[in-house]
């Protein structure tokens, strides 16, 4: 049994709830974190090795997001265990049954996130009607097929050049998770003129120092191939892409690809977090000890929620990408000049800016974080 209180600090968890249905079999975990500013937004992942630790490392994350973007949402998120691609009529009953065991818990509203997408949240809005990330046809703003966190992303990464004398145009980038969010950051920075060098998912890794064809590497992928069966590059295992020499390096994938054991291994002169906590903090205090620039995931991956919380008021796409524009440039640019003239860590300074503004919200509430 996990020591679950371990995780409890004055700004919380509010709630942690195991949800259980032996016959699907649905086994799951809600995490409310922090509802000062109002309901928590934040996805719902569906992988075979997620853990309640995980959960509320990843509610934090949305708590943090949330604030340093001064959203009115709280931070939460829910994990499946599960593996993402078993049979669809499964995966529905599973997702529709989630669902209706959140219906009461209302200070929660789902979105998707890793293992799940726009379909899985069109279901639950059948169950339960409030959810976020929805197809077109149901009203929604569907933020995986527009690319709103690698939107974000690759503004976050233009801001974030100027804070190591890096010119975006001819940065050579490696993209750790050619997915939902590593191949529109791959695209929108190459609009900008980067070149896509390096990328990897979960059944390997290309290379190649003259670039890489985004177009080409979509259809693949879309194709249900694996980046690795790109014919004009370098293959290797998917571990080397921590190993592959560039400008930027942006993991976009799973949590702790980078710790103390491999931290060595990066050879780079800025990170952005596309992912959720992709770095452990000792990884990134050796990386700020070796003089890169690591801007934290819930700064730079911060496009997504915007755009829930967007659609959530019923906005359009367009305001979305301009809110998200506006509020990713102005707190990288923000958390990187504090983080510059007090000497401190990137996360240092902007867990410091989200914190605050927590603590501003929770005043105003009868009883703080609830």
């Amino acid at each position: 049994m996990e020591d679950i209180f371990r995780f409890y600090d004055d700004f919380g968890p509010a709630k942690i709830v195991h949800i259980y249905q032996p016959t699907l079999p649905l086994k799951a975990v809600l995490v409310i974190d922090n509802i000062a500013a109002g309901p928590a937004i934040g996805g719902i992942r569906m992988a075979p090795d997620v853990s309640t630790e995980e959960c509320f490392r990843l509610a934090r994350s949305m708590t943090l997001k949330n604030a340093a973007a001064e959203l009115s949402h709280g931070g939460g998120k829910a994990v499946i265990y599960g593996n993402p691609k078993m049979p669809k009529d499964q995966k529905e009953q599973i997702i529709r049954c989630l669902a209706v065991a959140l219906r009461d818990l209302e200070e929660y509203i789902p979105g998707p996130d890793m293992g799940t997408d726009e379909e899985c949240m069109a279901w639950i809005k059948d169950e339960i009607n409030r959810v976020v990330g929805l197809p077109r046809t149901t009203g929604g703003i569907p933020l995986d097929e527009i690319g709103a966190t690698g939107w974000g992303v690759h503004h976050c990464t233009e801001i974030a050049c100027e804070f190591c004398n890096l010119d975006l145009a001819g940065a050579r980038v490696v993209i750790q998770g050619f997915g939902a969010v590593g191949k529109h950051t791959a695209r929108y920075l190459a609009d900008k003129g980067a070149i896509l060098v390096g990328t990897n998912d979960s059944l390997g890794s290309v290379y190649n120092k003259n670039g890489l064809d985004i177009a080409k590497l979509i259809n693949i992928k879309q194709g249900g191939g694996s980046v690795a069966d790109y014919a004009d590059g370098i293959k290797a295992d998917r571990e080397k892409v921590i190993d592959m020499e560039c400008d930027i390096w942006i993991p976009a994938a799973r949590p702790d690809v980078i710790n103390v054991s491999n931290v060595e291994r990066l050879r780079t002169r800025l990170i952005i977090q596309g992912a959720n906590i992709p770095i452990t903090l000792a990884a990134e205090k050796i990386l700020h000890h070796r003089k890169i620039l690591c801007v934290p995931d819930f700064i730079a991956n911060a496009g997504g929620v915007i755009c829930a919380a967007v659609e959530y008021k019923g906005g359009t796409e367009q305001q979305a990408l301009n809110v998200i524009t506006e509020k990713l440039r102005r707190n990288t640019r923000l958390v990187l000049e504090t983080a510059q003239h007090e000497n401190l860590l990137p996360r240092e300074a902007a867990t410091r800016m989200a914190y605050s503004r927590i603590s501003k919200a929770a005043g105003f509430k009868r009883w703080g974080i609830f």
